[in-house]
């Protein structure tokens, strides 16, 4: 299946990080967020991506016109400006579509601007912000035995503070960054039949607040469950947390060697 990564948006909590590049080119280790969450959909042997560009959207046409380039060595001719790369990466056998959805278009308007490029066929959809340890062929299963339109992971965000409990004066336990006891989100990681574009009246429309309702209503959105791994990047913090686990050989989402 097609794999698509909705990646226009501007990133205002990141701004620091976001004022050069868009939200999914920030790094995580040696390489953006954006490659990490490829890496993961291309280990369950999903290597097709259809790209939604908006602010900054050159950066990353730019990251993958140089990705060979940049990943192995060169010879160049200075005299005619020839240039041969002998061992570029040949690894990430990927096909990649970078489609352009306008800098102020909400989510589902951006989903809209696709639809040509998904033959009209059932396709994988996530953010291009967030990473995760979801089983993506469960995804599917789950997905194909509702035989719904749509199907949404759903998962349980970590907690921003520790938590601990105490008896009086004295803390009897203490959880740093516990998951949160109650309530399940939308985490992405998503399946669709050709038939959502049903659900969407024009290009304005948010994928969260509009079209995911209407499926609802319709008993048309099936979930997920994930109680595994799952992190966005919103803020410096989160940014930072991936970045440890990252550099210190945890991350969960590594399936690939």
């Amino acid at each position: 299946m097609r794999v698509v990564i909705l990646a226009g948006g501007r990133g205002s909590r990141l701004a620091e990080l976001t004022e050069i590049v868009p939200k999914p080119m920030v790094h995580v280790g040696e390489r953006p967020i954006l490659w990490h969450i490829m890496k993961y959909f291309a280990s369950f042997g999903h290597k097709e991506f259809v790209i939604a560009l908006g602010y900054k959207g050159d950066v990353i046409k730019e990251f993958f016109l140089r990705y060979r380039l940049l990943n192995g060595s060169l010879t160049i001719d200075l005299a005619s400006g020839a240039t041969h790369v002998h061992d570029g990466i040949v690894d990430d056998d990927w096909k990649v579509h970078l489609v352009d959805t306008g800098v102020a278009t909400g989510t589902g308007g951006r989903l809209h601007r696709l639809r040509r490029w998904l033959r009209d066929e059932p396709f994988l959809l996530t953010y291009g912000d967030g990473l995760a340890d979801v089983e993506i062929t469960n995804v599917a299963a789950t997905h194909r035995r509702c035989g719904t339109l749509a199907t949404v992971t759903a998962v349980r965000p970590p907690s921003r503070f520790g938590g601990l409990t105490f008896e009086r004066d004295i803390v009897t336990d203490f959880v740093e960054k516990p998951q949160i006891g109650e309530g399940w989100i939308n985490g992405g990681f998503m399946m669709f039949e050709p038939g959502v574009f049903d659900y969407m009246n024009d290009q304005t429309d948010s994928l969260e607040k509009e079209v995911l309702e209407r499926l609802a209503s319709d008993r048309q959105l099936a979930v997920h469950p994930h109680d595994g791994f799952w992190q966005c990047m919103d803020t410096p913090r989160e940014r930072d947390l991936l970045e440890d686990l990252w550099m210190r050989g945890r991350a969960p989402w590594k399936r690939w060697t």
